[in-house]
């Protein structure tokens, strides 16, 4: 092996590293840190000092849960398990939204799709700013979301937010302030929201699969969050770096399956402005 080869191994053993520790956090508390919003004995926590929570969905209720406190800017992480077999119709989630009630709320949605058997997850993300979304991008994944718990994080800070699958990057949404766009979610302070909940007026395939209420009911898992905002917290410096960049490449090569900066139909008029400074 030359001495290039030897170079390139070393790269890949530090970032695979790197990835790896980023992952490694201590877990938090579901009774601590959350409380239910909805769903009532559909929520929940088990496990040694509350590191584990489920949410249940049948012809009830879903049901979900928020975070106690409100955050401006940070990274969380929440290591999930999706509904498995049959999950058409059904929505998980896992976002950040600030007061929805003022008509003008901030939000950084990560929603995941569910479908029949043997067809993969949908992932859902959106980004909403003084009210305003319509900035989508979907995504499928390269393994099966209902098996294995995955982590699945949110960076934001002032220049930017990043959906991250195990420390794969799938979107980076950047602040252009700097280009004259305002579009950018930097004022509000948000809370931390799950849900589990029926959607089959449009979850699936448009609607035309509904819930197969036979397999109710349906339950998916989270455990092991991680909120960090402290203030010399790695997400304040947050971006890509060469590997993280071809990770992201890959990703929107392979399985990105829908992207409003390219939905010519939808923007017949104009496009959103950060569409033309959006390429990595």
């Amino acid at each position: 092996m030359g001495m290039h080869d030897q170079l390139l191994v070393l790269k890949v053993v530090v970032a695979v590293a790197l990835m790896v520790s980023a992952t490694a956090y201590a877990a938090g508390n579901f009774n601590t840190e959350f409380e239910s919003t909805f769903g009532g004995p559909r929520v929940r926590v088990s496990g040694p000092g509350g590191q584990q929570l489920a949410l249940t969905l049948d012809r009830g209720s879903g049901s979900g849960f928020k975070s106690k406190r409100e955050y401006l800017f940070g990274r969380i992480d929440m290591q999930m398990k999706f509904v498995a077999g049959n999950s058409a119709g059904t929505v998980t989630t896992f976002y950040l939204s600030s007061d929805q009630s003022t008509g003008r709320h901030d939000e950084i949605d990560f929603e995941f799709l569910g479908n029949v058997s043997g067809q993969p997850y949908t992932i859902h993300t959106n980004v909403f700013s003084q009210g305003q979304g319509n900035r989508e991008q979907q995504f499928h994944l390269w393994f099966d979301p209902s098996q294995n718990f995955h982590t699945y994080s949110i960076v934001w800070n002032p220049k930017l937010i990043m959906f991250l699958v195990d420390e794969t990057p799938l979107r980076v949404f950047r602040n252009y302030e700097n280009k004259g766009i305002t579009f950018f979610p930097k004022v509000q302070p948000q809370r931390i929201f799950a849900s589990l909940w029926n959607a089959d007026d449009w979850a699936t395939q448009g609607g035309r699969v509904k819930t197969d209420w036979s397999k109710a009911p349906f339950t998916a898992y989270y455990r092991n969050f991680n909120i960090d905002n402290s203030i010399n917290g790695k997400w304040k410096t947050h971006d890509l770096n060469p590997y993280s960049r071809m990770r992201l490449r890959w990703v929107q090569k392979n399985y990105m399956i829908y992207n409003y900066c390219t939905d010519w139909k939808r923007f017949s008029q104009a496009f959103p402005p950060e569409c033309k400074h959006a390429i990595e």
